[in-house]
């Protein structure tokens, strides 16, 4: 499924398998969950991808040379010798690629990736469970490690990251409340089922103060309503890569030793920090099917707030 000029639908076309380059392993894509990045791509809120473009970051498949099944995560490539990428952080590399945006993704029969960025698919998970793993988790896990020992946690919008990271921060004794858009019952459910101990709107109130948020949904707005609700010492996290604007909010809101910060693509050490955890952790994850050729369908079902969890692509090469 091809993107040739943001704003216009996908469209299916027949290439020829890509041969992988130097580094490159060639994959039999079995599965590939949809982001709402890939949605920010197609709608144009992320200016100058790759066109034609086939996106998707979520790939989960098989090396067609020796049957290892690896995932293919956001993060592309890093150059190594940047001044990001000498001190560890190739999240934040000057020349990066990634995966889905500048160079050709994973809604497709088969994709190449740099062996040096996938990473092992963990045991236990089918291609359709551990595709969300690869950027709903990974970039979650690293909003998650930024709340550093917070025990009560504020989730806003309750998808596909959110569904992940709450399993995860109640196995770690933490105490999760869930923010879902107003009237949403699935996202409620959903949560409460994930082990929330309270979910309501992103209006409301919870029942105790929180000591850190995380916010999933790209509303600018929620930074304010997060700050509010965030104790002193307490931080907020902006978990993704597009938000609309944040509007003004008085200082005393940060005062108190609040800090507001963004997470910005992963590295490969959070790919193993997750995965490590999930050997005394299995995540269960709600997931919508599509095949290849119905992509539009998912994305305007995510477009459209359709999709409780998410979104993932069935593909069989």
């Amino acid at each position: 499924m091809v993107l040739h000029r943001q704003r216009e639908p996908l469209r299916l076309e027949e290439r020829p398998v890509p041969k992988p380059d130097e580094n490159q392993i060639l994959i039999r894509v079995e599965a590939c969950a949809v982001c709402r990045t890939d949605l920010h791509i197609v709608d144009g809120d992320l200016a100058g991808p790759k066109l034609p473009l086939v996106p998707g970051h979520q790939i989960a498949g098989v090396v067609e040379a020796t049957g290892e099944r690896v995932g293919v995560p956001w993060l592309a490539w890093a150059c190594g010798r940047c001044r990001y990428c000498a001190r560890g952080l190739e999240n934040l590399c000057e020349n990066a690629r990634f995966t889905g945006y500048t160079v050709d993704g994973g809604f497709a029969d088969y994709a190449v990736a740099d062996e040096r960025f996938c990473v092992p698919l963990p045991d236990g998970y089918d291609a359709g469970e551990a595709s969300p793993l690869l950027c709903g988790g990974l970039i979650g896990f690293r909003a998650y490690r930024f709340t550093g020992e917070a025990r009560r946690l504020g989730f806003f919008g309750f998808g596909s990251s959110a569904q992940i990271l709450a399993q995860i921060a109640v196995a770690d004794g933490r105490t999760v409340f869930a923010f879902t858009r107003q009237g949403d019952e699935a996202a409620r459910r959903l949560a409460m089922e994930c082990g929330a101990a309270w979910a309501g709107g992103a209006g409301e109130t919870p029942p105790e103060a929180l000591d850190a948020a995380i916010i999933f949904a790209p509303a600018g707005e929620l930074v304010v309503t997060a700050l509010r609700l965030v104790e002193k010492g307490g931080v907020v996290v902006c978990a993704g890569i597009h938000m609309s604007d944040i509007p003004s909010f008085p200082y005393e809101l940060l005062w108190g030793e609040r800090s507001l910060r963004s997470v910005a693509n992963l590295t490969r050490d959070d790919g193993r920090a997750l995965f490590e955890r999930l050997t005394t952790l299995r995540i269960r994850t709600r997931r919508t099917a599509f095949p290849l050729e119905r992509a539009n369908d998912a994305l305007d079902a995510l477009r459209s707030g359709a999709i409780t969890g998410t979104a993932v692509l069935e593909i069989a090469a």
